[in-house]
């Protein structure tokens, strides 16, 4: 409460737009003195960034700024966010210690396969690496056959990733003559920036031979790190010193209680630069508050699993995502890699590109008419609508080295 304190006085003082908001909404710092007094606040959401492009919702003089991060939009304008010298200490601070509740310590050799640049990914886990103590390997993304040859070469024992990079990692190491239980170190990964199930978790564990956290973090809140996996894999510890985390009914705005399923909203308690007072970030989760295994009281994010802007609403049914992940990392016989279309044309059913495993694909057993009836009674009976499946060669869906793009909507183009 001192931090929250502090902080809704601070960007009052300092950030226009927020004084303006409370003005509108007849909420003054003076009036904040619990968390409930709090939910008066009026909300962030990332079209405030967009609309107060470039420096809008900065708190210092431009001269005070460090460095800018930026995170592509797909209305032209990217969301711009800055960082003074003592964001970029906190940011790096945090990342050390989300690598610390993973497992990874200084004796650890970080293969950082994740872009650098505007992006925050790279950067946010090269500095906390490095801060931890680990030997860090900045390969970036792109040229996966020198990617596996050094992972190989320098031994490695941390991949950092997108899980869909990860994965990808793992097929081509395959492709390319590597054991990767046998030739590649890897005891850890760290993976972030896109959703990802449990079921796909366990697919990239048993590629690879290592143990999977999920990192979570966007590029509004410092980049990753607002939470991570510990050890225990058992929910994501939310660094609540420097973040307050609030679970809201996405439709309301109404705080639901502890337990609850719903929006996950964020509060930065000492941002500097670019304060942002109850964060819409448009993540469905339930947070848990109480002690995990490893010790730790920090809340846990039970899993995120979607984004209320990702669900698709198909002949009146909701689907996310998420949920087709779920069904097709547990059959046996599916690869890696899937697309879902939407169509005008196809408003009543799913379109799903599926890839067979090259095990199944290959195999004289295989029946394609039955393992399609199978993949849709599967589907069907989670979600509850009519599924159109094709099913694709091994290598036939476009790969790529950052975030995986599984949904092509084309009634929005």
């Amino acid at each position: 409460m001192e931090r929250l304190k502090k902080m809704v006085r601070y960007s009052y003082d300092n950030v226009p737009m927020y004084r303006k908001r409370m003005d509108e909404a007849g909420v003054s710092p003076d009036c904040i003195r619990n968390l409930e007094d709090y939910t008066k606040v009026p909300f962030t959401v990332k079209d405030d960034l967009r609309d107060h492009y470039p420096y809008g919702i900065l708190a210092v003089p431009i001269e005070q700024v460090t460095r800018i991060h930026a995170s592509s939009g797909t209305t032209g304008k990217p969301t711009v966010v800055s960082y003074t010298r003592t964001d970029i200490h906190t940011w790096t601070r945090l990342m050390a210690r989300t690598f610390a509740a993973g497992g990874i310590n200084s004796s650890d050799i970080m293969q950082i396969a994740l872009g650098y640049g505007l992006f925050t990914g790279g950067l946010g886990f090269h500095y906390g690496a490095e801060l931890l103590g680990c030997t860090v390997l900045p390969t970036a993304t792109g040229n996966t056959k020198r990617q596996l040859m050094m992972a190989k070469d320098m031994g490695c024992t941390v991949l950092s990733a997108t899980p869909s990079y990860a994965a990808f990692i793992a097929e081509a190491a395959v492709k390319e003559g590597y054991d990767p239980h046998k030739d590649f170190k890897f005891r850890i990964g760290m993976f972030g920036a896109e959703p990802w199930s449990d079921e796909a978790r366990l697919r990239i564990e048993a590629a690879l031979g290592l143990r999977a956290h999920d990192v979570y973090g966007m590029s509004e809140l410092y980049g990753p790190g607002v939470a991570v996996e510990c050890v225990h894999q058992d929910g994501l510890h939310i660094w609540s010193d420097e973040f307050l985390v609030e679970v809201i009914d996405t439709d309301t705005g109404e705080v639901l209680p502890e337990g609850s399923h719903g929006e996950l909203v964020f509060t930065m308690l000492t941002r500097e630069a670019m304060p942002l007072l109850r964060y819409r970030t448009r993540d469905l989760a339930t947070v848990k508050y109480e002690e995990c295994q490893c010790g730790r009281y920090h809340p846990r994010i039970m899993r995120v699993k979607g984004r209320s802007d990702d669900m698709l609403i198909i002949g009146g049914v909701n689907v996310f995502p998420s949920q087709v992940e779920t069904v097709l990392m547990k059959m046996e016989g599916v690869g890696d890699q899937y697309q879902i279309v939407v169509d005008r044309d196809i408003l009543d059913k799913l379109h799903l590109k599926v890839e067979v495993d090259e095990r199944l694909y290959n195999s004289p057993d295989y029946d394609p008419a039955a393992f399609t009836k199978l993949l849709g009674e599967e589907l069907t009976a989670i979600m509850t609508i009519r599924v159109r499946i094709e099913l694709m060669e091994p290598g036939s869906l476009p790969r790529t080295e950052g975030k995986a793009k599984r949904v092509i909507d084309l009634r929005k183009e």
